[in-house]
């Protein structure tokens, strides 16, 4: 069965990219595109979801209220965070990692590597 993929960034241009780019790395995922986090969680509460890809800083839902919205669902769904911004001590990362966030990446990124760090995640949610 394959694994459903959320990605949620307001970014059209990275999300197009990565949908496109998981394609041709992980045939086998099932990659979902948002540009907002209130569409991409009706689809986690519908149920389905193996891993949420969200960035934090979005216009209707910034990245920590999506993941803690993600683990009040189901707290076995991981959550890998985004950012373009360099490190802040007041910022959303430092909460979220005190509050169980394992991972976060900051762009731009390598894809082949997040492909393997989601597989990583996938595997230990299982």
């Amino acid at each position: 069965m394959p694994k459903l993929i959320c990605i949620v960034d307001d970014e059209d241009e990275l999300i197009q990219n990565l949908k496109a780019e998981f394609g041709a790395l992980r045939p086998e995922w099932d990659v979902r595109i948002f540009s907002n986090g209130m569409d991409a969680l009706r689809l986690i509460l519908s149920g389905g979801v193996d891993l949420v890809l969200t960035d934090i800083a979005m216009p209707d839902m910034d990245g920590y209220e999506l993941y803690w919205r993600v683990k009040e669902h189901d707290p076995k769904i991981p959550v890998i965070m985004m950012t373009g911004f360099g490190y802040d001590p007041n910022h959303v990362l430092v909460r979220a990692k005190s509050d169980g966030l394992q991972d976060v990446l900051y762009k731009p990124f390598d894809v082949e590597d997040l492909a393997m760090k989601i597989d990583l995640r996938l595997a230990e949610s299982q």
